[in-house]
């Protein structure tokens, strides 16, 4: 079975992304189109980083506290993590190897 992306929550969150490896995070929701265009792509980096790279999705309708944090106001928002920082951002959808671009830059 491929690997799938972690479920984020507001609980496992700061742990998450303390990680020492990049962490890619897609804020989406069950109503948003776009977020269902990127969805199977988020899935398959995470296959794809196994072992170099954590990939999670945080429901902005399940997780308000990191979602106003990060001052999300549309979705899907990928975010990329590095020691806990922001290192890169995303917003709206785009092609599967713009996304590997971005997380395979910060696997240094």
């Amino acid at each position: 079975m491929a690997h799938k992306a972690v479920e984020i929550t507001d609980a496992n969150f700061q742990d998450i992304i303390k990680s020492d490896k990049p962490v890619l995070v897609d804020f989406w929701a069950e109503w948003c189109g776009p977020c269902k265009m990127i969805g199977p792509v988020v899935e398959e980096l995470a296959g794809e980083f196994e072992g170099k790279a954590v990939v999670g999705k945080v429901n902005v309708d399940e997780n308000a506290a990191i979602s106003a944090k990060y001052g999300i106001r549309s979705i899907p928002t990928l975010l990329i993590f590095k020691n806990g920082e922001i290192v890169d951002k995303q917003v709206g959808a785009v092609p599967k190897a713009v996304l590997f671009k971005k997380l395979e830059a910060h696997l240094v």
